[in-house]
């Protein structure tokens, strides 16, 4: 189904054992001609032909993303299991941490729009424990092999578009644009079509950093959810008893199905929900949240 991935350092290996040579340039053949599409595609978008030049001209597949797309692993944790990892002890403690140490930042972009500065904390902590895990993957070459092997072919592709787009406009360098295995980037771990849409200038450097530059970071998240839909002076939710009714906007959610936790959530829930569709995702960004601002 997929094409066979031949690196430089495998070919030179077949070569040197006289091993099938031809599919080795077929195949490379194939991812030049492939990228050249993308090219096009990519100055028709508005990528001037030196930044895609440089992008693409140096592209090669990357085997560890192939074997993480062929081989990702079925986590069925609990609700319980799951904030015991997502919402530890420990990453509480941090946040109050970050939060004492960067509120004056924070508050800088999250106040005027009415977003508190733990929601920003609890989706900090969350994507990059605060900054520590930004992914060790080159983007541009990560995605090329995602949309050439045919793993959500048309997504991954419109994605190594943007990622042109954001190279040529110049907010960060070609090596330095490293992210997860599947182009999430950054403090913020946005895509980059998300990127495109939601970062944001903190710094006034007219770069729009989410790598190196916290105020970028935090201005971006609060963009990301003032954008969506965020009402100041409403919370995102609460635990409640089995017999609550919902009031009108209002959601009941059961991460734990029958007999576990109930909580009943606003429509600021759902705003959390666009940034990952995932109620177990979107609740531990709520409870870090409160437990950071307590």
């Amino acid at each position: 189904m997929f094409s066979p991935l031949i690196g430089r350092r495998s070919l030179c290996a077949m070569l040197a054992l006289g091993a099938a040579p031809v599919m080795a340039q077929t195949t490379d053949s194939k991812f030049a001609a492939w990228l050249q599409g993308v090219r096009a595609d990519a100055l028709r978008a508005g990528v001037d032909s030196g930044t895609a030049d440089a992008a693409l001209g140096s592209i090669e597949q990357l085997p560890k993303v192939l074997e993480l797309a062929r081989n990702q692993p079925e986590f069925k944790m609990t609700f319980d299991q799951y904030l015991d990892v997502v919402v530890s002890a420990e990453r509480v403690a941090k946040g109050r941490t970050m939060l004492k140490e960067n509120r004056a930042l924070v508050d800088r972009f999250a106040a005027p729009v009415g977003i508190p500065s733990s929601v920003v904390m609890a989706l900090w902590g969350i994507e990059s424990k605060y900054g520590a895990h930004l992914g060790d993957f080159e983007v541009a070459p990560a995605l090329a092999t995602l949309a050439f092997n045919g793993f959500r072919a048309s997504f991954f592709r419109s994605q190594l578009i943007a990622t042109l787009k954001i190279l040529s406009q110049r907010h960060v360098p070609l090596h330095e644009m490293k992210g997860s295995w599947a182009g999430a980037m950054g403090q913020c771990q946005f895509i980059p079509t998300t990127f495109l849409a939601y970062a944001a200038d903190g710094d006034g450097d007219g770069r729009f950093d989410i790598w190196k530059s916290k105020a970028d970071v935090f201005a971006s998240t609060v963009n990301y959810l003032h954008r969506a839909g965020w009402r100041p002076g409403l919370g995102w939710g609460e635990e409640a008893d089995s017999s609550t009714a919902p009031r009108k906007g209002e959601r009941l959610v059961k991460p734990g199905g029958a007999g576990g936790p109930v909580y009943r959530t606003t429509e600021n829930f759902r705003v959390i929900l666009r940034w990952n569709q995932s109620d177990f995702f979107a609740l531990a960004v709520g409870l870090l949240s409160d437990r950071i601002a307590a």
